[in-house]
């Protein structure tokens, strides 16, 4: 395929990847590729984790961390260093020809970190990920995800919801990247107690699954090395269903079965994207500690040092342009 002046090789175009319904690795590359400025908005500039499904959704997976050898010049990739010391050069996701490139690889899922490349360490979203357990009805779900509006509103904090694309809801708070994993993961949790407290009978923040009664207000996503699938991300269900962003209105009555990859395009065209300009309304989070009743945390290192230090490690250098909202 030639996408942006650049030659993407695309291989077994054919290859049943949804089996139930009849979309091919070909339809899902396609998908992305046509989707593009939607789904760039949330990947670019992030580390990814790759979940590959080589034969198809109903098959086995794996993991993958760093960018595979060889791939093309244009690709790009960002070193990160773990506690052991060991590095991983992990891909970044930048254009519509690395989406092109990565989906063949068979990521059916684009599975980012909440950091951008200039500042790894520093996470520019708060994440609650909704949680229900088999027996959770979905209507708890939707009430739940109301609650966490009122707190985060509150707080004065935008937030933005998705579904899942699974079993779940998703819902983004943008922040400015000054704090690290630890501290926002310490204001998560005490923000999805307070939900909790509003919503005791239908939803818990128990860790030990066997203790859970009720839809499990997730906060522990807010640490390094985790990754949630990013909005319009196509997920390994029988229905290719995707991670659609909702508006706050729509919550009380979404269907996520309604969102799937042969139904994301007429949305879009409908509704354009939901969570356009949400990295442009990024609040301090540090400010707001108090009134969850936590100490104030210091901040984190220089976002501007840690960006500098991700363009040489990552061959990187200062974007000429402005990222999207």
């Amino acid at each position: 395929m030639q996408i942006g002046g650049r030659d993407v090789k695309v291989t077994n175009r054919e290859k049943l990847f949804f089996a139930e319904i009849g979309v091919t690795k070909g339809d899902l590359v396609d998908y992305y590729v046509e989707l593009a400025p939607q789904v760039l908005n949330h990947v670019e500039r992030r580390p990814m984790l790759m979940k590959r499904y080589p034969n198809g959704a109903a098959e086995d997976f794996f993991y993958q961390k760093r960018i595979p050898e060889p791939h093309p010049d244009w690709m790009k990739s960002v070193k990160i260093q773990f506690p052991s010391g060991r590095t991983a050069d992990y891909p970044v996701v930048n254009d519509a020809a690395a989406l092109a490139w990565i989906a063949n690889l068979g990521c059916i899922d684009l599975n980012t970190w909440p950091t951008r490349i200039e500042s790894p360490e520093l996470p520019d979203y708060l994440l609650i990920d909704l949680d229900p357990g088999p027996d959770d009805p979905w209507d708890h779900v939707r009430e739940i995800a109301l609650a966490v509006h009122d707190v985060m509103n509150a707080l004065k904090m935008p937030s933005y919801p998705k579904t899942s694309g699974a079993t779940g809801l998703h819902i983004l708070a943008p922040i400015r990247p000054e704090l690290g994993f630890k501290a926002v993961r310490s204001f998560a949790k005490a923000l999805a107690q307070e939900v909790e407290r509003r919503v005791p009978e239908i939803a818990t923040t128990t860790w030990k699954v066997a203790d859970r009664n009720g839809v499990f207000v997730d906060f522990g996503q807010n640490a390094r090395d985790r990754s949630i699938a990013s909005a319009y991300s196509i997920r390994p269900t029988p229905d290719a269903r995707a991670s659609a962003p909702l508006a706050w209105d729509e919550v009380a009555s979404v269907d996520p079965a309604a969102f799937t990859i042969s139904t994301m395009r007429a949305r879009v065209a409908q509704v354009g994207d939901l969570s356009k300009g949400m990295w442009r309304r990024k609040v301090r989070l540090v400010s707001r500690f108090a009134q969850l009743g936590l100490e104030t945390p210091e901040l984190g290192p220089d976002p501007i040092v840690l960006r500098e230090r991700a363009w040489t490690q990552g061959g990187w250098r200062p974007p000429s342009r402005r990222g999207r909202g």
